[in-house]
């Protein structure tokens, strides 16, 4: 006879909950774009054990920004910046696929394994030290946002009335500025 903590997460929690088992044990990750101000544009709820780089293509979907004037929401920011979690190749053709600019740091073993590959090993891609600067806008969102204790210890058992948390936080955000 098994009890509940000797099986998977998935035979546990419904896919319904958004909750996976990380470092720290079931935990939710909220995926999220924001502006140079600091304004959420997108959000994406998954369960703590989800790649930050496999939801990049959800949560630049999700982006719809009114225009002031006529015309459709904008939908592509002109720069996505990033930390070195989403520096892999992949991520970075997605980008370039779609127009953005990509300000992500190379990790350490990236760099080292393409100057061990010497002239074959390519260019190295092009970092922009000063807009990289921006990216502490995101880390603020996130202490913003954690400031909100039913968001910090996830109090919600459905991922959709945790999202709708997310949600109304970003609304008292953009109220705010």
């Amino acid at each position: 006879m098994s009890n509940h903590r000797n099986l998977p997460i998935e035979e546990c929690e419904p896919a319904g909950h958004g909750i996976g088992r990380s470092r720290g044990g079931l935990t939710t990750k909220i995926h999220a774009a924001v502006d140079g101000r600091g304004r959420p544009l997108a959000a994406v709820i998954t369960g703590g054990h989800r790649n930050d780089g496999a939801l990049m293509g959800s949560v630049l979907g999700d982006i719809r920004v009114t225009r002031t004037g006529q015309g459709r929401p904008r939908t592509r920011p002109e720069a996505v910046i990033a930390d070195k979690a989403y520096s892999a190749g992949t991520y970075r053709r997605a980008l370039r696929a779609r127009g953005i600019r990509a300000v992500i740091p190379q990790k350490s073993d990236e760099i080292a394994a393409r100057q061990r590959r010497g002239h074959r090993g390519g260019r190295p891609p092009q970092l922009d030290t000063g807009a990289y600067r921006g990216r502490n806008v995101v880390e603020r969102h996130f202490a913003l946002i954690k400031q909100w204790r039913g968001l910090a210890t996830r109090y919600d058992k459905l991922a959709i009335t945790y999202r709708a948390a997310v949600v109304l936080a970003a609304c008292l955000t953009w109220s705010r500025i």
